[in-house]
């Protein structure tokens, strides 16, 4: 590209920009940086004529080193404002604020449009004519210092207010125009002055001259001084009419969506429906709710000609100091027959009256609650009623004082789209409430209502469910005595909330309880708990489009049984927080535990693991809702749980509520299930063991060694029994089983177990002998004198065992 010249030569005249009139320079800029388009504005400015500059890079009109044009027009944007240092024809910089747009014509080509306003002369500035146009604006408008006295009023609000300004220049609005609506626009200003944000009102002060299909849409803004202070509110009024009150209408509903129906709080949607109707519908307006909460579809018994009591549960007004304020909110209130709300609940619609209207007059003369509708001066009265999903939940009344045209037909469908949308916010609320109490009723009758009194565990529990909109979720724990006087602890979290997730919590529950009942090892229990939920899954996800919140997947669990005459600790995990351990000196572990995977993944096995935990030492088991509160650092809540844990306690009730209160400081996100142990033990004086030989002469001496041993621990009541349960285990093994053969005798509190064991890995079944069968009655007879009985399977072999209750003895 050539260099542009900068030697005098044929060139636009010179003129100083600073005198004459003002005026814009332009130029056009393709994506190459070359100039396209030069104005007359361009020239007088630079001095450059079209032909000098046209063709040429752009970049040589800047003072600076001529560079990327992508540099100051960078190509990710579409407009772009700064200020370039430009470089004139004689040599002289200009440093001049830049408007850049990116503009694609039809051809696909790419231009950049630059414009720099330049100021003219003296006369080119803002005219001394403002302040006339202020006065001629067609905006009504006046000034009100931080006194709320009046400063400045424009020609209209002369008009509107029927005094000249300097007539009112120092009064405050309301002893200008004595009204209540004035001083209710004063208190708005007081507001803007107090708050710094600006206030809308409807009517800014009782109005002459205007036609009744007129009304006004007022802002009340602050004004602030060189420091940003408050010191004075300029009132703005537009003159609506009739086309712009349709627009509103319109735009009413629109606003209701973000502001109706926030919460789940009846009340509260039922004051934001009174929020919206008053000022945008009306003057005043109560919203009332039957009591009790209507479950059905019809409407109050009686129809019309019964009186219907209601829960006054919201109230709006304009006139806060007039009569409707004296309504009282949260009381009850009974309406007469045939009066007009009556009429709307009974017939589910609404209805717009005039106060002269016989219905009207009548209800008024006989229900003193309603004697606001005469006393304030209403006009126009519009009851409406709030229906959702066919259900009557009460009725909205309406009435109209300031405004002195009465409710349309187009009012009424208004007042009844906006009192759907509360109606229908209400009866959700009311739903979910329902379900929450079921949710939490079904999940608090599938917990242990009482927790074991056991000889190898003393514990104590805690469930709290969420505190959110989620609901209940399916949070649980148990307690399952074992035999062989080992107990089991089994804390769980089921995916989701609600009623579903409580149901399947319901479900593994009660799977847990029956497999941990055939004393299944904690890896294997974990095996069959995620092949039942799989099924679940399966079976539910035709039927539900989350399934697997509606079969479980995802669900975690850890299962710990603990045996008190070994002290070990046998257990696995799917998924599950690993328990903390507080030894009896007061220290504070966590167990190390293989995670495995959550339930309901399949196809993945689970670890168990052994701890030997000595006499005394507390178990914590927990769900991860005790560590949310903590989500983002799980550190921080073991920190916080292993201090709480660490301080001596008194009992495990204040080990619950210390790990409760450390840990949660508000109503926790999901829910928290937490279950404390501390681990007993029997020692050698409660259980004995004899090794066998492989013969049936040793039956007699194992019954004559239980005898004497009953004997030493006083149980001399239960020997007969116990020998012929002895009698017939040993014999079992002897006959069908395998040596080394094994006779244990455990006494723990108040029940007495018999454990006989054999190499064997074939179980037992029980079954009715026939007349003349020899044999087939040994385990039908163990069954009658025992309280219960079964097979544990171990390692190598199996156990048979029996319990007796001492209690009876």
């Amino acid at each position: 590209m050539e260099q542009l010249p900068t030697s005098p030569g044929e060139r636009p005249e010179e003129t100083d920009p600073s005198r004459g009139p003002a005026y814009t320079a332009s130029a056009v800029v393709d994506e190459e940086g070359v100039v396209t388009e030069w104005s007359e504005g361009a020239a007088r400015l630079l001095g450059y004529a079209p032909d000098e500059v046209v063709g040429r890079s752009a970049g040589h009109l800047l003072s600076a080193p001529a560079g990327d044009a992508e540099r100051y027009l960078p190509p990710e944007q579409d407009r772009w404002s700064g200020t370039l240092a430009l470089r004139h024809r004689d040599g002289r910089r200009l440093e001049r604020g830049v408007l850049a747009h990116r503009r694609t014509s039809t051809d696909g080509r790419t231009r950049w449009s630059l414009v720099s306003a330049v100021a003219g002369g003296p006369g080119s500035g803002r005219p001394a004519a403002v302040q006339e146009w202020f006065v001629q604006s067609p905006c009504f408008l006046a000034v009100f210092d931080a006194d709320l006295r009046l400063l400045s009023a424009n020609t209209g609000m002369e008009r509107t207010l029927s005094f000249t300004e300097a007539e009112m220049r120092g009064l405050r609005l309301p002893e200008i125009a004595p009204d209540p609506v004035s001083e209710e626009t004063e208190r708005r200003m007081r507001r803007v002055l107090e708050s710094g944000e600006p206030q809308r009102v409807q009517a800014f002060a009782p109005t002459t001259g205007a036609s009744a299909e007129h009304g006004w849409a007022t802002s009340l803004s602050p004004l602030r001084d060189a420091d940003g202070r408050v010191c004075a509110v300029v009132v703005a009024a537009h003159d609506r009419t009739g086309v712009e009150v349709q627009k509103q209408q319109m735009i009413v509903p629109e606003a209701a969506h973000s502001r109706i129906g926030t919460t789940e709080d009846s009340t509260r949607t039922a004051q934001e429906l009174a929020d919206v109707v008053v000022p945008q519908l009306a003057d005043f307006a109560v919203v009332d709710l039957l009591e009790p909460v209507p479950h059905g579809g019809r409407p109050p018994e009686g129809g019309a000609r019964e009186p219907v009591t209601v829960r006054r549960t919201a109230v709006r007004s304009l006139a806060e100091a007039g009569a409707p304020a004296r309504v009282a909110v949260g009381g009850t209130a009974v309406y007469p027959a045939l009066s007009p709300p009556v009429r709307c609940l009974a017939e589910g619609r609404g209805a717009v009256y005039g106060t002269a209207d016989p219905a009207v007059a009548r209800w008024v003369a006989e229900d003193p609650g309603a004697a606001w509708v005469g006393e304030d001066g209403a006009h126009s009265v519009m009851v409406v009623p709030m229906r959702a999903d066919g259900v009557t939940l009460g009725v909205a009344v309406f009435s109209r004082r300031l405004r002195r045209e009465p409710f349309q037909p187009e009012d009424l469908s208004l007042a009844e789209e906006l009192a759907s949308r509360a109606a229908a916010s209400i009866h959700s609320a009311h739903r979910s409430a329902r379900e929450h109490t079921s949710t939490m009723t079904l999940q608090r009758s599938l917990l242990p209502q009482k927790l074991p009194d056991h000889a190898a565990l003393e514990t104590a529990s805690r469930y709290l469910p969420a505190g959110t909109e989620a609901g209940v979720g399916g949070d649980w724990f148990d307690v399952i005595p074992l035999s062989g006087a080992r107990v089991a602890l089994v804390v769980g979290d089921v995916v989701g909330h609600g009623i579903r997730a409580s149901a399947t919590m319901g479900r593994l529950r009660t799977a847990v309880r029956t497999l941990a009942d055939v004393d299944l090892p904690p890896d294997e229990l974990l095996t069959h708990l995620d092949d039942l939920i799989i099924h679940l899954s399966t079976d539910e996800g035709g039927q539900s489009g989350d399934a697997e919140a509606a079969g479980g997947i995802g669900t975690t669990c850890l299962f710990v049984v603990y045996d008190p005459v070994t002290r070990r600790c046998t257990l696995a995990r799917a998924g599950h927080p690993p328990p903390a351990v507080v030894s009896p000196e007061g220290s504070v572990y966590l167990l190390d535990v293989p995670a495995g995977p959550p339930l309901g993944l399949g196809g993945l096995p689970f670890e168990t693991a052994e701890a030997d935990l000595p006499e005394g030492s507390v178990l914590v088991l927990y769900t991860d809702g005790l560590l949310q509160p903590h989500e983002r650092d799980v550190d921080e809540a073991l920190d916080s749980m292993f201090a709480a844990l660490a301080r001596p306690a008194a009992s495990l009730d204040a080990v619950c509520d210390r790990v409760l209160t450390a840990l949660l400081t508000h109503p926790p996100d999901d829910d928290v299930a937490l279950l404390v142990a501390r681990t007993r033990a029997l020692h050698a004086d409660k259980v004995v063991v004899w090794d066998l030989a492989a013969d049936p002469s040793v039956v007699g001496q194992a019954r004559r060694q239980t005898t004497e041993q009953l004997t030493s621990w006083g149980l001399e009541d239960a020997a007969f029994v116990t020998e012929l349960l002895v009698s017939e285990l040993v014999t079992n093994a002897i006959r069908y089983g395998r040596p080394p053969i094994q006779l244990r005798l455990i006494h723990e509190k108040d029940t007495l177990i018999c454990e006989v064991s054999d190499a064997s890995s074939t179980a037992p079944h029980m079954r009715r002998a026939r007349t003349f069968d020899e044999g087939g009655r040994g385990l039908l007879l163990v069954a009658q004198l025992a309280q219960r009985w079964g097979t544990r399977h171990g390692a190598v072999g199996k156990t048979i065992w029996a319990e007796q209750s001492l209690v009876e003895l």
